[in-house]
């Protein structure tokens, strides 16, 4: 009986009178007090050993760096990529220092893109998260509606990034999401409705706790089809939002604004009159708000780009220069089917003007060389005499007048 009593924790030696819980194990004992420090062990020790892995996952460049390998992918907008670069440099490093001093705490540096479509806002997040080797997905903001009504909620957005995880929470939680068609939710109107705006002003309110940084609430598989589903808890306050929008007209209020502030006839009007056809470099936080995005949302993008449209010698380059060019594609496919494909410089030059004159921006360079080489793409494989095939204008015109796209109208 004396030896019952006389019983200790094997950690720190604590009576069994003196603790809450003593829990006996095959050779020994242990407290409440010891088991509650452990378990704060075991946490952190998890918790360093995924900080460290994720720092060693991660490739993270110096600013010049990241723009050096934008080139090799995204042709022009030079701004944007300077801009971007900064960006997420700045961001990344933030994540990865380990400063003591809890005083100066560094915000995040959410960037927006307003440009044209087909211009490369998509091509440019996609690239730098594929160079960083970080989780990245891409949301569209024109499915979005409030909480309630028929559409997808803001939370639907972590549910790709997750997905692109592969359900690590911890690596999401230092991934990139890309937010396309941003203008797409903005207000209709400034003028009080009776009824609402269920895609527009309330997505910009839902997505503010998103991108200021909160413990959110995830469905892992995504939306309200299954009500039963365990959530998943991702914070967001490491995860770095780019959003992009084509913002079609803002170019007027920009206009607009610039005309207001201009006095007589200064040289600097006289160039801003020159460049109306690239107004957007002129674009800033108040021209957003006009538009129709709401001022706590825009706070919430400390960073603002642009994009140029695309002229005729740059989309020349896209279709060449880039690694992964439409050109070295169409290369690569011909030549699995054992045929030497070759493009005569003429053809670059008619395919561009076609993409020009139908305002495809570079996403139109692809619909055009479809429609030149698809009867080639389907004939030519099953023809094994065939093991060059030269591509000329008088080919390309041909193809291109017979093509569905050639009737496409712009106004």
């Amino acid at each position: 009986m004396a030896e019952k009593n006389d019983v200790r924790c094997s950690f720190c030696g604590r009576h069994k009178k003196d603790t809450q819980v003593l829990i006996a194990g095959i050779t020994g004992h242990i407290c409440d007090g010891c088991i509650g420090q452990a378990n704060q062990i075991v946490e952190e020790e998890v918790s360093f050993k995924k900080d460290t892995a994720i720092e060693s996952s991660l490739t993270l460049l110096k600013p010049k760096e990241i723009c050096a390998h934008l080139d090799q992918y995204v042709i022009g907008q030079e701004d944007a990529k300077k801009v971007l670069s900064v960006a997420v440099y700045n961001h990344y490093k933030r994540l990865l220092q380990k400063d003591d001093n809890e005083e100066v705490e560094i915000e995040k540096s959410n960037v927006i893109l307003v440009g044209r479509t087909g211009t490369g806002k998509t091509l440019l997040a996609r690239t730098i998260a594929k160079m960083l080797n970080v989780p990245f997905c891409i949301a569209d903001a024109t499915v979005l509606t409030e909480a309630g009504y028929v559409g997808e909620d803001v939370e639907s957005i972590l549910s790709r990034l997750l997905q692109a995880a592969d359900f690590d929470v911890a690596s999401a939680e230092r991934g990139i999401v890309f937010i396309d068609e941003i203008d797409k939710v903005a207000r209709k109107s400034d003028n009080p409705s009776i009824t609402r705006d269920v895609s527009g002003e309330g997505v910009q309110q839902a997505l503010l706790k998103l991108l200021e940084g909160a413990t959110v609430n995830v469905p892992p598989q995504g939306g309200r089809k299954h009500p039963e589903q365990k959530m998943i808890q991702v914070n967001t306050k490491n995860i770095l939002f780019v959003c992009g929008g084509a913002f079609s007209g803002i170019e007027k209020l920009i206009e607009r604004r610039i005309n207001i502030n201009a006095i007589g006839f200064s040289s600097a009007e006289k160039d801003v009159n020159k460049g109306e056809e690239n107004l957007l470099k002129y674009v800033n936080p108040q021209d957003l708000k006009d538009y129709g995005l709401i001022p706590e949302l825009i706070g919430r993008f400390p960073v603002l780009s642009f994009l140029n449209p695309l002229e005729k010698e740059t989309l020349k380059r896209i279709l060449v220069e880039p690694k992964n060019s439409l050109v070295k594609q169409y290369i690569k496919l011909f030549k699995i089917d054992d045929v030497e494909l070759t493009f005569n410089e003429d053809v670059y030059d008619f395919i561009v003007e076609k993409s020009i004159e139908m305002k495809l921006g570079a996403r139109g360079l692809r619909s055009i060389c479809e429609a030149i080489l698809n009867d080639a793409m389907f004939e030519l494989p099953s023809d094994e005499k065939v093991k060059r095939f030269e591509l000329n204008l008088k080919y390309a015109r041909e193809k291109f007048s017979k093509s569905k796209i050639s009737t496409l109208k712009v106004a």
